[in-house]
């Protein structure tokens, strides 16, 4: 590695580096970041960054602050000095980025990230009680001779619910401690992550966290990268390379028939989309790539499916085993549809995230849900999005409360502040997917046609 001394001048005891400089440093074998106008090595630091080693490579050779202080308490920045190799002797702020700043300071001076209120422990309750009808209907049926069908379709539907719930916990837990410690936290995590909903909050984090970082990139985020099932844009057509999966996203004549229906199969897909993520989690888990505490992982999703295998078992016939997965599968499909609201209808573009823009990028590329205090546990804190995004750390039980302040922010410079009802943003998520879908049926680059294709195509 090149010293910084050798390519910075120096002046008085200080190690300048320009950002020309600072900007090769951005591989894996070679990291360097700035925060706050120093500059930081963290190569070494990148298998141990509690975050995952992709918000580093993302973020890397250039200004990081915001997303630092989006992310971290104040205590984190006692760890950075280990790593400082100089400073950034062109560093500029941006008034957008100087606001941002001081909201976080503000947000952290009244303890809102630390005031979680009851929100986690109500969400734990709702939890269990919808577990015990959702996991149990099933099988005490058996012992009670219960034969109604109804009754196990019920059940499915219960199951689901709970998924979704112990999701929402997940999620939360990922964010920040909704325990008193972080022992307990972990617990959580891998309770109502792996051993309940079946999900890897080790996948979670890891996808969750470059989603984060780029939002609605569509080569970095992973969470707009569907081919061959959708594209929300005509630039996947272009058969980008996806960062995160490191793989080539090929738009082929396969692709693109898919896409051309996507607006008509968007709901049925998501009412199934549960099964990706049952398949990346173990994926995952059975790869080389770091997962702290893997093994706790991997107990964890084989108790699901030892549970869950034995409710399904209790079910009389397979006809209603199978209407008992959909059904569940189905409920959840509702939470799958939540994910894409608020990002599908976002901005878009290409390449990776920078840090200079960081406020801009989060509130282009996300969309809040409109919707009154009493459903806020429906949402589970996905109906503030733009305060989320912003906010990563901040308990969802204080989106509500700090939403005035991004609209007066997002007014004073002028950024676009997207909220929508439920219903219109699904309007909004079905537009941009017919959108993309007429632009790949375009027949300026057709595909290989046949009878079936252009019966079909004739009635749009």
């Amino acid at each position: 590695m090149t010293s910084p001394r050798s390519e910075s001048s120096t002046k008085s005891n200080r190690v300048l580096i320009t950002s020309s400089e600072l900007s090769q440093h951005n591989t894996a074998s070679d990291l360097w970041i700035c925060v706050q106008g120093k500059v930081y090595d963290v190569t070494h630091w990148l298998k141990s960054h509690p975050g995952g080693d992709l918000p580093l490579l993302n973020l890397a050779g250039q200004d990081a602050t915001d997303a630092f202080v989006a992310y971290h308490p104040a205590s984190a920045w006692a760890h950075l000095e280990r790593f400082h190799v100089g400073h950034l002797s062109d560093y500029k702020v941006s008034e957008v980025s100087t606001d941002y700043r001081r909201l976080v300071n503000e947000f952290a001076r009244l303890g809102l990230f630390d005031r979680k209120g009851h929100s986690a422990a109500l969400t734990l309750a709702l939890v269990g009680s919808a577990m015990i009808p959702a996991t149990s209907a099933a099988s005490i049926r058996l012992v009670l001779c219960y034969h109604s069908w109804a009754a196990h379709l019920l059940a499915g539907f219960l199951m689901g619910y709970s998924w979704i719930q112990s999701t929402w916990v997940g999620h939360d837990s990922g964010h920040y401690n909704v325990m008193p410690s972080r022992g307990l936290n972990r617990l959580v995590q891998v309770v109502s992550g792996n051993c309940i909903a079946g999900i890897s909050i080790g996948w979670w984090k890891r996808n969750h966290n470059a989603h984060h970082i780029a939002c609605n990139s569509l080569d970095f985020d992973p969470d707009l990268q569907h081919m061959p099932l959708f594209a929300v844009s005509s630039k996947f057509f272009s058969s980008l390379t996806s960062v995160y999966y490191d793989r080539k996203m090929v738009f082929d004549s396969l692709s693109r028939f898919f896409i051309s229906y996507q607006h008509w199969t968007y709901y049925p897909v998501m009412c199934v989309a549960r099964v990706n993520l049952f398949a990346q989690s173990i994926l995952l888990l059975l790869s080389n790539k770091v997962i702290p505490g893997r093994w706790q992982e991997l107990v964890g999703i084989s108790v699901f499916w030892i549970w869950y295998s034995l409710v399904i078992s209790f079910l009389p016939n397979w006809g209603e085993r199978v209407m008992f997965v959909l059904a569940s599968f189905a409920i959840t499909g509702i939470q799958h549809v939540q994910f894409t609201l608020n990002h599908f209808s976002g901005d878009v573009y290409v390449g990776p995230p920078r840090g200079n823009d960081w406020f801009e990028k989060q509130t282009a590329g996300t969309v809040n849900i409109t919707c009154p205090w009493w459903m806020d546990w429906f949402h589970g804190g996905l109906q503030f999005q733009v305060e989320h995004h912003l906010f990563p750390r901040l308990p969802r039980c204080n989106l509500r409360r700090v939403s005035p302040i991004v609209q007066q922010y997002c007014k004073k410079h002028n950024l676009t502040y997207k909220s929508a009802s439920f219903i219109d943003a699904n309007r909004k998520t079905l537009e941009v997917l017919r959108n993309a879908a007429m632009q790949a049926r375009d027949l300026a680059n057709p595909m290989p046609k046949n009878l079936v294709w252009e019966a079909v195509n004739t009635h749009g």
